[in-house]
């Protein structure tokens, strides 16, 4: 997508190539063949912040080495883990929710019947523990158990496959048939199913009264600067601050007092209609439905039964959405909240970091080509003490994008009215304004455009944070240290707030920078070559970085989306980001042909780790009747379902070793 009007900032392989070529990173390595310079392999500090963490622990140990048996790179129709590890498939696309949720029927499919089962193509996937006691339980006490045989499975269902999901549909068609549209809706937004470890295998508890289905019907709010502007009023909701659902729900973030945040990422691809048509009335508006690239007809038709996806009857109706949004899984009846001060955009994920007395920092990427960086710092402190005073903590703060400067420093902008750049007099009438486009506003201030930002992970061990930049198909300009024109690969940046491993300030405006990796065959030519540690085997490399986990020993899980663009199936590697396994990938988890793996999560002891393996079978021409798998099942009555997996060891020992 491009946009003439955006300012000129720097694309992210310039400042790279200026980068790599001024700085030179004491410590670092140079590989072969190309003059991109990793950080140095040195060991990193133990003490422990990240995702969720209520602030810095007791100095931890060192990241320990792996020692699975590696897996082949394959493309086939199921799925594979290593020797003496178990794979079994816990909630498939349809399986019961409630205790009378209806039996999967796959060619009788409505809108009722799925409202009530496991939604499709499952992608961000959090464990939250819950206290052997329940009743009358605090929140803080579900927490604090840390418990890993008992627990709620908060799922995103990112989006569908029409075609794969009902007879008669072809191509990349929707199913416009009523019914049809219904279940496609309903098959969006959001699972929590109560889960529990028994006999050594999980199983989903039914008749747990945390159970809940969100879809694109579930009432919710929205909170923060831009709620009840003018911009988010429709005929539907003149005061703009009730919204009607979620969808695109892509990955997330865990709050560390008890809340799940879950971002909606591509909903530009649920709204039918041309911008050309509002553009006298609605001029800005249509502007930015072409920054979104909504253009023409929508991937689904939704607007047929609901007149609000059509932008020419409801042009405002696109930014309701775009936003992250915040679910307490513990209470079964609380009213989903959309958070407006962390901005508007293509959100991937929504990463945590908070220290007791601290603010709380939530990292974003905007998962498009050339898009940005995000971060947002809460005005309140987190009160580790009392955890129900922070429940509207991210109603309030600054959202910042990031600059990324020559010589390996960083710098967050602060999206803020009155900044240079984001007056009135710049087009920004209000705070409001601002979040609604963050994308113009990370324009004006010269943030770094960025090779498709997705997740987003910080370590539990060190505090440096990993972004994953999965490809950017539309650069078309090359240098030395970067030759990929374009970058169909992508790679992985590390960012290193001040301070020492461990004890980082991410709240601090500064930072530095490093590259982790570049993804890719370490054989290919230099112009697309992959740059890993040096003891990465044949197996060990990859493509297109998507997901990250950290497991508790501060290892990265890296899942993969779109390697089966270079003949082999996507599905999750791990390496350290410390020590002489620094960078050095090892292959774990494969997917079924035609998947894509999301979502890795572990529980709090390590020895479980959960992942959503999603689309199965999504390949040129396969459809419902013809599908080129039909995993998880292999039965000639069922089509191929996304699926959570728990893969656990056989010896019950720690995922990884």
């Amino acid at each position: 997508m491009s946009d003439k009007s955006r300012a000129p900032g720097a694309h992210f392989s310039e400042v790279l190539a200026r980068h790599v070529n001024r700085r030179q990173l004491v410590g670092g390595i140079l590989l072969g063949g190309s003059s991109l310079v990793l950080a140095s392999l040195g060991a990193c500090g133990s003490a422990r912040t990240g995702r969720g963490a209520a602030g810095v622990t007791a100095p931890a140990a060192a990241e320990p080495a792996l020692s699975f048996e590696e897996i082949p790179h394959r493309l086939d129709a199921t799925h594979h883990v290593p020797r003496g590890y178990r794979g079994d498939i816990l909630l498939r696309w349809g399986d019961a929710v409630f205790a009378d949720s209806p039996a999967f029927a796959p060619r009788a499919q409505n809108g009722e019947r799925q409202s009530r089962q496991f939604g499709n193509n499952n992608d961000f996937i959090a464990y939250m523990p819950l206290a052997e006691e329940r009743a009358g339980t605090t929140r803080a006490a579900h927490l604090a158990s840390a418990n890993s045989r008992r627990g709620l499975l908060c799922v995103n269902h990112e989006h569908t496959r029409p075609q794969q999901m009902f007879p008669g549909v072809g191509g990349n068609a929707p199913g416009s048939a009523a019914s049809e549209i219904a279940a496609d809706m309903a098959a969006h937004g959001h699972s929590v199913v109560e889960i529990e470890l028994r006999d050594d295998t999980w199983r989903a508890v039914l008749d747990s009264p945390f159970n809940r289905r969100i879809t694109p019907h579930t009432p919710m709010r929205i909170s923060g600067p831009a709620a009840g502007h003018r911009r988010l009023q429709t005929a539907a909701d003149p005061g703009g601050r009730d919204i009607t659902g979620t969808f695109a729900n892509c990955s997330g973030g865990v709050t560390p007092w008890g809340t799940v945040l879950i971002a909606e990422e591509n909903f530009r691809h649920y709204f039918h209609g041309d911008p050309a048509a509002i553009e006298a009335e609605h001029p800005h508006e249509a502007r930015m439905h072409r920054r979104f690239d909504i253009l023409g007809s929508a991937r689904h038709y939704w607007h047929l039964r609901e007149p609000r996806f059509h932008i020419e009857r409801e042009p405002r109706e696109p930014n309701r959405f775009g936003w992250v949004v915040e679910i307490d899984p513990y209470d079964a009846t609380s009213q989903p909240v959309k958070r407006s001060a962390l901005g508007r955009c293509q959100h991937e994920a929504a990463t945590v970091v908070a220290r007791a007395g601290a603010p709380v920092v939530v990292y974003s990427g905007d998962d498009s080509a050339d898009e940005y960086i995000y971060r947002f710092v809460s005005a309140a402190a987190f009160d580790a003490d009392n955890l129900d005073n922070n429940r509207d903590l991210l109603d309030s703060g600054t959202l910042y994008v990031a600059r990324f400067n020559d010589d390996g420093s960083g710098r967050w902008l602060p999206l803020r009215h009155g900044e240079p750049g984001l007056t009135r007099a710049d087009g920004f009438a209000s705070q409001a304004d601002i979040l609604i486009d963050a994308r113009l506003a990370a324009d004006a201030v010269g943030a770094t455009r960025m090779d498709r930002p997705e997740d987003i992970e910080t370590s539990p061990v060190s505090g440096r944070v990993y972004v994953s930049l999965t490809k950017n198909d539309q650069r078309r300009r090359a240098d030395a240290a970067n030759p990929r024109q374009p970058n169909p690969a992508g790679h992985i940046l590390e960012i290193l707030p001040p301070g020492g491993d461990g004890a980082r300030d991410h709240v601090a405006d500064e930072f530095q920078w490093n590259v982790f990796l570049l993804a890719g065959d370490p054989q290919a030519p230099p112009a697309q070559r992959g740059r890993y540690g040096d003891n990465t085997s044949a197996h060990g490399w990859f493509c297109n970085p998507d997901n990250f986990a950290f497991d508790p020993g501060g290892r990265l899980w890296i899942a993969t989306d779109g390697f089966v663009d270079f003949g082999v199936h996507d599905g999750l590697w791990a390496a350290q980001t410390s020590g002489p396994g620094r960078a050095s990938c090892r292959h774990f988890f494969g997917c079924p042909r035609g998947a894509e793996l999301c979502g890795p999560c572990f529980t709090p002891d390590g020895k479980t780790l959960f992942v959503a393996v999603q689309h199965p079978g999504d390949e040129p021409g396969a459809t419902f009747a013809e599908p080129t798998t039909r995993w998880p099942d292999f039965r000639e009555d069922m089509p191929p379902r996304a699926s959570v997996v728990a893969v656990r060891r056989q010896d019950g020992g720690d995922i990884g070793g």
